[in-house]
């Protein structure tokens, strides 16, 4: 199997060399992949959120070979890993830290999987600190050109994979507690539930985050919230995003990405919701 497509994402982000060099290893063992840069824009060693940015993408990538790199156990014991999903049809490969874990469960899990050992298919080491440079990128590489993922390392079981670290709702007396996914860089709010997850609680209903609460209404579109108006959307991951009209919902609420909230009924309201149309504003 070869591949024409690598997608890499990491925390590298475009400061210094790292992401440049990492491109050119893999041109100069692939000279005809593509690479899709995803993102460089992952918060310093935040595998949280590196995980959330691949699993959002994922059904959106090109077949091929996604690379991942957010590495704060770089030098250590953790694996390194290529897994295989969909009998070929991608390999993901990074580190054994729950960064690919969520996204190998979304598209059906993991059919092979290897720790990357076989140094005739890395780059000489002057150090233990550079593993996407070393060891991720030159398997990514080697992989397109359709080296088989046995010839990487050995096998080991997929479910000894490290797994993702996601929260889950919960519900505490009248409310339902919920947990901020995302802030992206328009300071929409995404939570971790969906539509569905609300019909119990109405609309509008309550937010209630950091001793602050706000009474919110699902919306459409973000035009169609009024000035300085807190309101919810269906995002484009089908979640819960808290948004203002123009403006940083985050800041206005004081939220950052791990904060807990709580959705409560709106007083004298019954818990159902009010059907909304989603389309154009």
């Amino acid at each position: 199997m070869r591949y024409s497509t690598i997608s890499f994402l990491s925390d590298f982000g475009h400061q210094d060399e790292f992401v440049g060099v990492v491109h050119s290893v893999i041109r100069s063992i692939a000279p005809e992949v593509g690479i899709v840069d995803v993102t460089h824009g992952i918060a310093p060693h935040d595998v949280r959120a590196g995980a959330l940015a691949l699993a959002r993408s994922a059904q959106y990538l090109c077949p091929g070979v996604v690379l991942a790199v957010v590495d704060p156990g770089v030098g250590t014991e953790r694996k390194a890993l290529a897994v295989e999903v969909g009998d070929g049809a991608s390999i993901l490969v990074g580190p054994d830290n729950g960064l690919l874990a969520s996204t190998v469960a979304m598209v059906g899990g993991a059919t092979r999987a290897v720790e990357l050992h076989n140094a005739d298919f890395q780059l000489p080491r002057v150090g233990s600190t550079f593993d996407g440079r070393d060891v991720f990128a030159p398997a990514a590489a080697h992989l397109c050109l359709g080296v088989d993922l046995a010839e990487l390392g050995p096998t080991i079981e997929p479910s000894a994979l490290m797994p993702g670290l996601l929260p889950i709702i919960d519900t505490e007396d009248d409310a339902l507690v919920v947990e901020v996914l995302w802030i992206d860089r328009y300071g929409n709010v995404q939570l971790n539930i969906g539509p569905d997850d609300l019909s119990e609680w109405g609309n509008p209903f309550s937010v209630e985050a950091k001793g602050h609460t706000e009474t919110v209404a699902i919306r459409p579109a973000y035009r169609s919230l009024s000035v300085n108006e807190v309101g919810a959307i269906v995002d484009s991951s089908g979640l819960i995003s808290l948004c203002l009209n123009g403006t940083s919902a985050a800041d206005h609420l004081g939220l950052s990405a791990s904060d807990e909230l709580r959705i409560r009924k709106v007083d004298g309201q019954i818990g159902t919701s009010t059907p909304v149309t989603l389309g154009r504003s």
